[in-house]
């Protein structure tokens, strides 16, 4: 674990920010907040999520959707703007740790006091909130297209991107704002020194250090050096600017789920006040892969595991586009944002990674859709509730290429009453070019059948997953392939006891104790 992400926890720590912008007048920490990423050192340039800026937009958020809009400068929000950047102490540690002789852990200033004498800090504090201006407001405008190309259209409806679940209190114009602002970011200065002074009351000396370091604080992936399935690690501050002391870059693995174009999809877990936080990868070692776009996306009112991010190097390559046209802003601020590594392994963003990968198909019913996995060339295993009907037509769309599509029916699947969650599909053509896993002999290797719901209250757990083993379903699927017989299959909708007791989430029963009379 240290040796794979000790650099890219290095580079996150010490690149981990959070943003928060309020009205003059109000308190620093104000009503809008999310993280960000230290993308330079002297001058401090960090790059954040631009959704906390819509309320000072002077034409509104309508701007962001304008036709060729590509950025925006700093003047196009109000005057009373006011930001300010805090980021955690430097970590020496290869974990990203404390110093030698110093706890990890700095004492939290939002816990309540304890009584008796005010004891001596632990660790480092954090840094105090810093004032920042706004350079420019930007997007990668082939994010917006593949965006509006696969959640636009009729399907818009279905999806929700905001940071609040569907039956919170939402007004539709800040849900509006929302949406106008997904894969919009914001760069900006850290003001330092005489111009801070101008700005806010001048901090204690101790407070007001220059950067040890100067220049690229982060190395950035090009686009198409991290393959899909590549590990990765997120870092924002969940809930923004809210305790920093305890929510300041919190961590989070997962991999590079699939991505199109400079959209890209993770299953590193990300809460609101995350977007704009960096993603890391393990390869190229400690690179800034991406910023979180959007930390939640909603489906038909369900929650969808995925965080989605926006690449960094088109977003960064816009931000150098911009910062060298003519106009007000900061001569000679595009030398300074970070440079693209070299990409080590060649491998394109979209390559399939493991083979075994492209045996996973999309399978449509109607109006319902879920994953599929080819057992064979015109074979694919589904689950019921996705295929809930014997002969019923169905499209199979797989992996390489994207366009490829097929039709099936259902053969066979399981009652409802069964705790195995099972359809099998037969196509009318074979599918070319799929490497077909090779079933193991042991159990740990299966079908995931569904998500874990409490009955109770309603709540889906979708990190808690069932899964069929696949040595339960070898036998009937091989004797259904050489005979075309279902008995096999048949024989999953009479499951014993203790089986349809673990599917329930239940303990076993225990014998009745014996009577005394």
């Amino acid at each position: 674990m240290a040796r794979q992400w000790g650099p890219s926890l290095r580079a996150a720590e010490k690149a981990g920010c959070v943003v928060s912008a309020s009205r003059a007048g109000q308190p620093a920490a104000g009503s809008w907040s999310c993280s960000g990423v230290i993308v330079s050192r002297g001058p401090d340039l960090v790059l954040c999520h631009g959704g906390i800026l819509t309320p000072f937009l002077r034409a509104g958020s309508a701007a962001l959707t304008a036709a060729g809009a590509a950025f925006l400068r700093g003047d196009s929000c109000s005057d009373d703007l006011r930001l300010h950047v805090q980021w955690g102490p430097a970590a020496a540690s290869p974990a990203g740790g404390a110093e030698r002789g110093r706890a990890g852990l700095c004492t939290p200033q939002c816990a309540a006091p304890e009584p008796g004498p005010p004891a001596r800090p632990r660790g480092r504090p954090l840094q105090p909130p810093r004032p920042a201006e706004l350079l420019l407001l930007l997007s990668c405008p082939a994010f917006r297209a593949h965006f509006a190309r696969l959640f636009g259209g009729e399907a818009a409806e279905q999806w929700r991107f905001a940071s609040a679940a569907p039956d919170d209190q939402v007004s539709e114009e800040e849900e509006e704002d929302q949406l106008r602002a997904l894969g919009w970011f914001a760069l900006l200065r850290v003001r330092r020194g005489a111009a801070a002074a101008a700005a806010e009351p001048e901090p204690e000396p101790e407070q007001e250090q220059e950067p040890a370091e100067r220049g690229p604080a982060v190395a950035v992936a090009p686009l198409g050096a991290v393959p899909k399935g590549a590990p990765l690690l997120a870092c924002g501050s969940p809930f923004g600017a809210f305790c920093p002391d305890i929510f300041l870059n919190t961590l989070s693995r997962g991999v590079l789920s699939n991505a199109a174009g400079p959209l890209l999809l993770t299953d590193a877990r990300c809460l609101p006040g995350t977007e704009g936080g960096g993603v890391f990868a393990a390869r190229p070692a400690g690179a800034l892969v991406a910023l979180v776009a959007a930390p939640l996306c909603w489906k038909a009112r369900e929650w969808v595991g995925l965080t989605l991010l926006c690449a960094a190097a088109p977003l960064l390559r816009a931000a150098r586009a911009a910062l060298g046209r003519p106009g007000p802003g900061a001569p000679g601020l595009a030398a300074l944002l970070p440079p693209e590594v070299g990409a080590p392994w060649g491998l394109p963003l979209r390559a399939p990674g493991p083979p075994w990968a492209a045996a996973a198909v999309l399978v449509e019913c109607g109006a319902v859709w879920g994953s599929g996995v080819a057992v064979a060339p015109r074979l694919v295993v589904t689950c019921r509730h996705v295929a809930p009907r014997e002969a019923a037509r169905v499209l199979v769309r797989a992996t390489p290429p994207k366009s490829a599509m097929i039709w099936g029916h259902v053969v066979f699947a399981t009652q409802e009453t069964s705790p195995y969650d099972i359809a099998v599909v037969s196509l009318e053509e074979d599918l070319q070019g799929i490497p077909l896993p090779v079933p193991t002999e042991h159990f740990h290797e299966g079908i995931v059948a569904s998500n874990t719901r409490d009955n109770n209250t309603g709540a889906t757990y979708p990190h808690l997953n069932f899964s069929i083993p696949v040595t339960v379903l070898q036998p009937a699927l091989q004797r259904y392939r050489q005979t075309g017989d279902l008995g096999g299959l048949r024989e999953l909708d009479g499951a014993v006891e203790p089986v349809k007791v673990v599917w329930r989430l239940q303990r076993p029963l225990t014998k009745a104790p014996r009577s005394k009379l």
